[in-house]
Parts: C-alpha cells; structure tokens; sequence
C-alpha cells in the first residue's frame, strides 16, 4: 500500500510538471541592417544583437535625424517588439504570427505603426509597417 501510495504521488507530480515549450525569437534578424530605399541624402539602419536587443536610426550627412530602442521581450509566454525612444513610453507589438523566417506583430491601439511585419527575403531583410490606408516599405540588406 505505502509503494502504491509513492508511485501515485510520483506520477501525479511528474505530470503536473508540464515541460513548458521555449518560445522561439526570431534569429533571422540579428545583424547589422543597412537600409536600401531611403530616401536621397539619408541612410537607415537596424542592428540586432544575439540577446534580441537592437537599435534603428537614421542619418542625414553626419546628423542623427531618427533614433528607436528596439527588443524581442516575452511577457506571459508571448513575444513582443518592444519600441522605445519614439514616444514617451515604450509601445508594445504582440506577435500575431511568426514563422522561422518571419514574424507580424501588431498593436491597434497604436496611431502609427498599428502592424509591423518583418521577413527574411533571401539575403535581404524587408520589414512593413502600417496603419489603416498607409504603410512604410523597408529593404535592408547585411552590413558589416
């Protein structure tokens, strides 16, 4: 009775620890990123480090006109692009869709981006972000 009593409390807590699946981040975006359709005269980059964290800004001659903070954090075993520097607080992008070599991640209470979608595109990272009607297209190829 005492063995029984054992191996049902052992299985009942070998059940109960569920192993928790680890959610996968997007590994096609770290890198040096450098912009190819900016606009004359400026230059756009992103670069993602390996922990996820990264930083977008754009130049115009040897001025900074753009600076964002950008990370893939999880919050409750889901993803987020967090976006920090643009306004006051940090914006949050829950990931809606993801696969191994793209992700969309979206925020309706946002005024602008309300979606962003990256996607690794051959050697060429595109990223998308949109509102309603408008959207802004991103072509980036790998830097140094």
């Amino acid at each position: 009775m005492k063995s029984l009593l054992i191996f049902s409390l052992c299985f009942f807590l070998i059940s109960c620890n569920k192993n928790k699946t680890e959610i996968k981040k997007p590994s096609f975006l770290i890198g040096n990123w450098k912009r190819l359709n900016d606009k004359p005269g400026s230059q756009t980059y992103e670069n993602w480090n390996a922990d996820y964290t990264g930083m977008g800004y754009t130049k115009k001659e040897t001025k900074t006109t753009f600076k964002e903070t950008l990370s893939i954090v999880s919050i409750n075993d889901t993803l987020h692009l967090k976006v920090e520097g643009v306004n006051e607080k940090p914006t949050l992008f829950k990931f809606t869709n993801q696969t191994d070599t793209s992700f969309v991640c979206e925020n309706p209470k946002n005024e602008f981006p309300k979606k962003i979608t990256y996607f690794k595109d051959g050697k060429q990272l595109k990223a998308i972000v949109a509102a309603d009607d408008f959207r802004i297209d991103f072509l980036f190829e790998k830097g140094n």
